[in-house]
């Protein structure tokens, strides 16, 4: 019994290191074609499983529509490159993205251009986020 309870400690402990290679399919999303779009940055949440990107974005009758953009974990965001400080909230960027399937504003984020005017955060330099 007690060997049993120590193979089922070691398997536990095993099971919560290896990383997991995929929680999910990208199915929801058109990954046929890229859809670029701008907007100011509403809040950047860089946590894990994935990092999102809340973006104003106006259509062609100046009426503000909030898009989700998810990217990627922190970690695969800023190995990408990306510095914390690039993308803030008030900041206006560009961004390529694949769009929902079902039409609602949201999208996978693929890359980021900004368009702030901070050379020193990376202003016209694009970079991936997924």
């Amino acid at each position: 019994m007690q060997f049993k309870s120590f193979g089922i400690a070691i398997f536990c402990a095993l099971a919560l290191t290896l990383p997991v290679a995929a929680h999910h399919s990208h199915g929801n999303y058109d990954l046929s074609k890229w859809t670029p779009m701008e907007g100011v940055v509403k809040q950047v949440i860089l946590v894990v499983p994935h990092s999102i990107v809340y973006l104003d974005v106006k259509d062609q009758k100046g009426e503000v529509t909030v898009w989700s953009l998810e990217a990627t974990s922190v970690r695969g965001v800023l190995a990408n490159g990306v510095k914390r400080e690039d993308v803030k909230a008030g900041d206006r960027i560009k961004v390529r993205c694949h769009l929902l399937r079902d039409g609602s504003p949201g999208c996978l984020l693929g890359f980021v251009t900004p368009d702030h005017g901070d050379v020193a955060r990376g202003h016209g330099v694009e970079r991936e986020w997924d």
